[in-house]
């Protein structure tokens, strides 16, 4: 049965039996949002180019035990994302998750932040993309430590 809960929090505290996905370029610059957490932690930002994968599809990471998804959800770094292109992406990556097991994905508000999307849209295509699997997936709002 398909479930989505939102907390607050840092997606990079998520066990790792959870998956994890966040959006990207086709250029892969990756140099604003959560991106560049992104690149600092996971790297291979080579193993992602060699895929070549173009708007609407999903780049795929391993990361011991998990996969890392990149959703393309534009051609280049600093342009918009749009709905379309969104719902394009998580589709492929449920097709990647069903194909391979993954039945437990953490997410940032993905497309909410840079690309400025509206989180409710987004989340209503998240549902429905996932309505029919067996799949939990947590949506971390960030919180910005006070330090």
């Amino acid at each position: 049965m398909f479930k989505i809960t939102e907390i607050s929090g840092n997606i990079f505290t998520a066990s790792e039996e959870f998956s994890l996905a966040h959006c990207v370029g086709a250029d892969l610059k990756m140099a604003k949002g959560i991106a560049v957490e992104f690149v600092k932690r996971f790297g291979q930002k080579e193993q992602l180019m060699k895929q070549n994968v173009r708007k609407g599809g999903v780049a795929v990471l391993k990361d011991g035990y998990r996969f890392i998804y990149y959703l393309v959800t534009k051609d280049l770094s600093y342009q918009p994302t749009t709905y379309e292109t969104m719902y394009s992406s998580l589709h492929a990556m449920r097709t990647h998750m069903l194909t391979n097991g993954v039945n437990k994905l953490a997410i940032p508000r993905i497309g909410c932040g840079v690309d400025k999307l509206n989180w409710t849209k987004v989340k209503s295509q998240i549902e429905e993309v996932f309505k029919n699997d067996s799949i939990e997936i947590v949506v971390y709002n960030y919180i910005q430590n006070k330090n």
